[in-house]
């Protein structure tokens, strides 16, 4: 390919920004690519912490965390363009990560040096510690998400106050990370609220008496990621856990995912690059009519789309990163935007390179099916495209309650 994407070059990095793309871009390609198949086999529930050893000793554990308590300090658009290389390789590897990450954004967020001081040390020691943040249920998705969806949210995880403590209790349904994770920023509603309307985060520590591990996913893609219930039963969190307020947990849910949704953005269009990498290798070679693929009319057009897809995605998603960057609040509209149009070419880019490949593809050592099964997991996380319009038509309707 004479195409390349060098993510260490743009020009809004730091110089230890861009030294700490170059290792990523090594480690995706070296690490994190050549076992992706290996990984997608994986028994659910069981994570390749050889891989998160080696990514953890190059800080993807600790990105965000602030440099003067021992983490990276990485720019939302240095954390973006990260998960773009990581996806590109292996966007289950991506999430184990980002997972981790999701768990410290509102602790970095809310900028309580207590809950930072006790918590944010774990992820520089040696060892890998992962985390989750538990959000969804069984019966609650875009309830969770859309706050003018609150009051219908249904049996709610549940907080009760006693003393000086909070009882969680309830199952939280579809988390990364779960499985495997230490800690967890769970959303529960304050008991005798109705809906959702009194969501409140808490810290919570996964390993004691009243959380328990529940049913393993048996994911169709995004096998290195395990994911899993966290059943909670009168699990005791002391109030100073309380992240922000109590009942602020709908605006912390709301800039979490105006944030999020940046590096879901970046890992869409990851998949979609990886799809477009793999058209174009096989294209380049494969010969029909006398002629490489890529010189027949119809061939090329599915690449120059597929292509197309790729820098139209990375464009929304480096704006929607310039916003995360320089304005407070992180505004709603670019991310979702960003999310919307990645995830649809994760999609169709996998789409595509299946077709352009033909049966070789549709073999399974061949690969091309983790890509297209892994193209649909995220348009469901961090917002699906029906809530995504929502957020969109919100902004563009100026309707405060959706943001």
């Amino acid at each position: 390919m004479t195409y390349t994407h060098n993510p260490a070059a743009h020009p809004l990095l730091d110089s230890f920004e861009a030294t700490f793309l170059n290792d990523v871009v090594a480690f995706a390609r070296e690490e994190v690519g050549p076992g992706a198949a290996e990984r997608d086999g994986i028994e659910k529930g069981q994570i390749d912490w050889d891989t998160v050893r080696k990514g953890h000793a190059l800080g993807l554990l600790r990105m965000a965390i602030p440099r003067d308590f021992g983490g990276l300090g990485l720019s939302q658009l240095a954390l973006a363009l990260t998960m773009e290389e990581l996806a590109s390789a292996d966007p289950g590897m991506a999430l184990v990560f980002g997972a981790t990450g999701l768990f410290q954004t509102p602790l970095l967020i809310c900028g309580n040096p207590r809950l930072q001081q006790k918590y944010l040390p774990a992820f520089i020691g040696p060892d890998p510690v992962l985390a989750c943040n538990a959000v969804a249920e069984e019966l609650n998705g875009t309830d969770l998400v859309l706050p003018q969806q609150a009051p219908y949210a249904q049996e709610m995880t549940t907080a009760r106050r006693s003393g000086s403590e909070y009882l969680l209790t309830g199952t939280k349904r579809y988390i990364t990370n779960a499985p495997v994770a230490t800690y967890a920023t769970v959303m529960a509603n304050l008991d005798e609220t109705p809906g959702s309307t009194g969501l409140t985060c808490f810290v919570t520590e996964l390993e004691q008496d009243g959380v328990a591990r529940g049913e393993i996913h048996d994911k169709v893609g995004y096998r290195t990621a395990p994911a899993g219930e966290l059943i909670l039963d009168n699990a005791r969190v002391p109030e100073e856990n309380v992240i922000g307020d109590e009942r602020g947990g709908w605006d912390l849910n709301v800039a979490i995912g105006n944030l999020t949704r940046v590096t879901c953005a970046a890992v869409a269009t990851g998949i979609a690059r990886h799809a477009l990498d793999r058209a174009v290798a096989w294209a380049g070679t494969r010969r029909q009519g006398g002629r490489l693929l890529f010189e027949h009319q119809m061939s090329a057009r599915k690449l120059a789309d597929m292509s197309a897809r790729v820098s139209a995605a990375r464009a929304l998603y480096l704006d929607a990163v310039l916003k995360a960057d320089t304005v407070i609040p992180t505004p709603a509209y670019e991310p979702a935007v960003a999310k919307l149009v990645a995830d649809r070419a994760a999609i169709d880019n996998a789409d595509a390179a299946m077709s352009l490949i033909g049966a070789a593809a549709f073999q399974r050592e061949d690969g091309m099916d983790r890509v297209l099964r892994d193209a649909y997991g995220p348009r469901i996380y961090e917002g699906s495209p029906e809530a995504l319009a929502l957020v969109i038509t919100g902004e563009l309707f100026d309707v405060p309650e959706v943001r």
